[in-house]
């Protein structure tokens, strides 16, 4: 049975309660972080904490424990479940009142959990075979650079992707792919030009992602921030998505179309490796 953290404790998972009044569980009103663990230490912390504090200010949300804290907080976990390989979970609500659109009074504490959980990232099959990927249109909020616990939208992409015997969606707005439901999207060009979408408010500012373009810079490889097509995939050599707790994995198909040879390509497959030595060599 796996220990988690609540509000300042640290207890059995069947001993956590949270209020049904917590504004997490009514409107959504929270953030939340995922952060990798490999060797039982903690992939990209630094980045991942200032995204979650770049959240939290987006929504005049605030944090019952400073930066040293959390990372304490992150090594117990560690330390208590005995996790070599897997993520670590931390969300942040407004806290409890009764239902009520507005904020409520000052002073009211936030909720904060965190757990742990075991995955197989670097054995992964996905990134092996690769994935296939549906289109289909982005209809969330305006909003999606703030890493909100509101993911319906993206439930329902996913299970449309499975319901079609696929792995996920890549999001369409306007022409464009936005991003993968919890994911960012990359293709490259035959050229041997690596593309994904520019940061603005329509897509999430991927840590993975940040990680892999510095080290797509560093290796003097092509990088090309802008939107992409559907039909761009389609025609593209290679595709692969970046995710905290996927790394790197290729994309082969897009609604039932090959991506290039349709399976992984060599460049995808030289991207994942240059990020696992990163993250084992960067990693708390």
């Amino acid at each position: 049975m796996r220990t988690v953290y609540l509000n300042g404790e640290f207890i059995a998972e069947n001993e956590a309660k949270i209020s049904v009044f917590d504004r997490g569980f009514t409107f959504a009103d929270a953030i939340y972080e995922v952060t990798a663990v490999l060797q039982g230490r903690l992939v990209d912390f630094e980045q991942h904490l200032k995204r979650l504090r770049r959240s939290l200010g987006e929504l005049a949300l605030s944090l019952p424990v400073d930066n040293d804290q959390l990372l304490a907080i992150h090594r117990e976990l560690v330390t208590r479940n005995d996790l070599h390989e897997g993520l670590i979970y931390l969300q942040v609500s407004r806290g409890v009142e009764d239902r009520n659109f507005s904020f409520p009074a000052a002073g009211t504490p936030p909720t904060l959990v965190l757990y742990t959980q075991a995955k197989d990232i670097l054995g992964s099959p996905l990134a092996k075979r690769g994935m296939n990927i549906i289109s289909l249109p982005d209809l969330r909020w305006g909003r999606c650079d703030i890493k909100t616990t509101q993911l319906l939208y993206a439930c329902l992409a996913k299970e449309q992707a499975r319901l079609r015997g696929a792995d996920d969606a890549w999001l369409v707005k306007d022409g464009l792919i936005t991003e993968g439901t919890s994911n960012n999207a990359f293709i490259i060009t035959h050229a041997g030009a690596v593309v994904t979408r520019e940061l603005s408010q329509l897509l999430l500012p991927g840590i993975t992602r940040s990680a892999l373009i510095a080290l797509i810079n560093e290796h003097g490889l092509r990088l090309e921030e802008r939107g992409f097509t559907i039909d761009e995939v389609r025609e593209a050599a290679e595709a692969f998505i970046t995710s905290s707790t996927s790394f790197v994995y290729p994309v082969v198909n897009v609604d039932g179309q090959p991506v290039g040879a349709g399976q992984p390509g060599p460049l995808t497959q030289r991207l994942r490796q240059l990020y696992i030595e990163h993250a084992l060599a960067a990693a708390l």
